[in-house]
């Protein structure tokens, strides 16, 4: 998705003229971002999982370069000898000269080749570094910013590894240096000050002060155009940040985005226009039958459904058949995430299902990790009880089998009032009798250190979503990321992901948005917004987005109440499909998981999804005017599936396949005699 070039850096000094049939055989790259083998948020993601493509397009001339963090390179990264002689004299010079630079493969799909470089070894050289970058770049960090200190010793570090490398090599080299973020992107800067012959890739996936605008409730971008972004970063105290990142977006030879909506947002806050916008994508995994992805959902559903029970024992007034699992996740950011406007659709949707006495359940997740002490003893006493009665009713099972058994052995027919004696009717009455509760089931799993002030929780006070009996939207706050060992809800995210009915994301500020992209790979429909990179990115390829599962939710041209209306609407619409529909729906979301592959992004341009052929085209299209219709109406719904997926098919580029570079035949970087 090329953009007109900007004309500002074409003058800039430091690279010669590369022949534009030079072979990349020749030619290097190294990737330097802070979330190298190091998960902190989306940018692990967006490299953990191009790895394998983009060493099968490079080869051995492939470097990723991160912080060395010992707890994450004991379980990721294999500490390995440099495959290569430059590389071996770089890091011995480095480490003979007070750094410590290790090198590995990093053990992720494509087993990639990293070099982690030591910035704690190296704070003894802060305060002299930063004294070199105020006077060569007029930017001051203050002692207090510890992850601004990070960045100033891990930029430092990156520009002397690329700096060693151009000259432990005999001939000039092709370099490419691709920083992500402001956190390394003071390498670019410094690497454009000393004018090392190696070319620059800078993309930001946010900018910092758009984040931090957006936090704020501004009216983001009807404004854009009128910010004094100098006042606005240092009246937030990221001026230092600020001046990094727009330097490094200013510097780099080529600038790019994840999304046309941080495009516009990069081109106001830091003054350059990007060059190319780069979508994110994900490793698809492909199934060989359309029922495999569709059974996963029924066994991680059914997973979900066992804490639910435990969760509001005694209060378990609800069919969990015409249950729907909603979720949110993400960074807890109350406001740019959406989490302010699915509450208040939350309060108006519970309106909207009790007055047309519907009898759908709603329980919505929210998946946020928060400042907590420990699990809710009230969330923990759930479960015990949930599993203490399921082993109840396993005992009175087997004593039930053993009597109907002995009873066929003397051939008689059982007497069934004879079959269950006093003894197991105590035992099960003392069972039901410590399901009695005289509260509510809690809203949040956890123990919040700041429950008073804490933005979900108060929002919730304030609709009066308590999760009472009359209530057909209930609410559960999980404040901790998702693990397979947690006593309370025992799955990681994708499993998850892949028992709820919907992702709902209708965030303010997202520049690109994996929560959605995740959820369509898995095929789970979700919500998302003309404000996030994703939700752009589906409203240019697909003709009908809303056929495939996909909700695009307008957050730019409308109020926020009509928003919030009109997400309403999704979710009541929602609600009213039939298993069937939901069925067919979650068989049209999967099949757009091509549209994410990295292997299509940036090679296939142009192609768009039509509406699905089947007639009506889409669940959402079809509903009924009340939510109490009849599987019988669903079967006269003409629908097929592999005519459908066929035509589909049709519009779909193929990618290209890719050579397989032999390792044992290249390697980039030449060797000095």
């Amino acid at each position: 998705m090329p953009l007109a070039r900007s004309l500002s850096v074409t003058s800039l000094s430091g690279l010669e003229e590369w022949d534009e049939e030079f072979d990349r055989e020749d030619a290097v790259l190294f990737e330097i971002a802070w979330e190298v083998a190091n998960k902190v948020g989306g940018i692990y993601t967006v490299i953990q999982t191009k790895a394998r493509l983009t060493c099968e397009e490079w080869g051995e001339n492939y470097f990723l370069v991160g912080p060395y963090m010992e707890s994450s390179v004991r379980t990721q990264v294999e500490l390995i000898e440099p495959c290569n002689a430059t590389l071996r004299r770089t890091i011995d010079k480095m480490n003979s000269s007070g750094c410590k630079a290790y090198f590995g493969r990093w053990l992720i799909e494509g087993s990639p080749y990293v070099i982690l470089l030591d910035v704690g070894f190296t704070a003894w050289s802060l305060d002299r570094w930063k004294i070199e970058l105020w006077e060569n770049c007029s930017i001051g960090v203050p002692w207090f910013d510890r992850e601004a200190n990070d960045a100033v010793l891990f930029g430092f570090l990156t520009a002397w590894l690329l700096g060693e490398v151009c000259t432990q090599c005999d001939e000039p080299p092709h370099i490419v240096a691709h920083f992500h973020e402001w956190l390394a992107g003071l390498g670019l800067v410094l690497c454009r000050q000393r004018q090392l012959p190696v070319a620059t890739i800078f993309t930001t996936h946010a900018t910092l002060l758009g984040r931090y605008l957006c936090a704020g409730s501004v009216d983001f971008y009807n404004k854009l155009a009128e910010f004094n972004v100098d006042k606005e970063a240092g009246d937030r105290q990221i001026y230092h940040r600020y001046c990094l990142e727009r330097a490094a977006a200013r510097c780099a030879h080529v600038f790019t985005t994840v999304s046309q909506i941080t495009a516009i947002e990069a081109e106001h806050l830091l003054k350059r226009k990007p060059d190319i916008v780069t979508p994110n994508g994900l490793n698809v995994k492909k199934f060989s039958a359309m029922h495999e992805f569709q059974n996963l959902h029924a066994q991680s559903k059914a997973r979900i459904q066992e804490f639910v029970r435990g969760h509001f024992y005694g209060h378990l007034d609800f069919n969990l058949d015409k249950t729907v699992f909603l979720f949110i996740a993400g960074r807890y950011e109350f406001s740019n995430k959406g989490a302010d406007l699915f509450l208040e659709a939350l309060a108006r949707l519970n309106y909207l299902l009790r007055v047309n006495h519907s009898e759908v359940t709603i329980i919505a997740f929210f998946i946020m990790p928060a400042r907590t002490n420990n699990f809710n003893v009230e969330t923990l006493k759930g479960q015990a009880v949930r599993k203490q009665l399921w082993d109840t009713a396993q005992t009175v099972k087997e004593r039930f089998g053993k009597k109907l058994y002995e009873s066929l052995l003397v051939g008689q027919l059982p007497d069934v009032s004879k079959m269950l004696d006093k003894e197991d009717f105590t035992m099960m009455k003392r069972a039901i009798f410590a399901t009695q509760r005289q509260c509510l089931p809690p809203i949040c799993t956890h123990n919040m250190l700041e429950d008073s002030s804490d933005p979900i929780l108060n929002c919730i006070r304030r609709i009066g979503l308590f999760n009472s009996a009359q209530d057909r939207v209930k609410v559960i706050f999980h404040p901790e990321f998702l693990s397979s060992t947690s006593p309370l809800l025992p799955m990681d995210y994708e499993e998850f992901v892949r028992g709820c009915h919907l992702g709902v994301f209708p965030s303010y500020y997202e520049p690109w948005g994996y929560t959605p992209a995740e959820c369509t790979v898995m095929g789970i429909p979700s919500i998302s917004t003309n404000l996030s990179g994703f939700g752009c990115f589906m409203e240019e390829h697909i003709a009908d987005p809303s056929a495939y599962g996909i909700y695009i939710l307008d957050r730019r041209y409308r109020g926020v109440d009509e928003s919030c209306n009109q997400l309403t609407s999704f979710l009541f619409q929602f609600c009213q499909q039939s298993r069937r529909q939901r069925i067919i729906q979650r068989n049209r979301t999967e099949r757009l998981s091509d549209l994410l592959d990295w292997r299509y992004l940036g090679r296939a341009t142009g192609f768009r999804y039509p509406r699905p052929a089947s007639v009506p085209p889409s669940p959402a299209h079809s509903l009924h005017s009340s939510p109490h219709h009849s599987e019988a109406e669903d079967e006269e719904e003409p629908y097929d599936e592999d005519l459908e997926v066929e035509k589909d098919r049709v519009n779909i580029r193929q990618p290209f396949n890719l050579p397989n570079r032999n390792k044992n035949q290249t390697v980039g970087l030449p060797e000095k005699n």
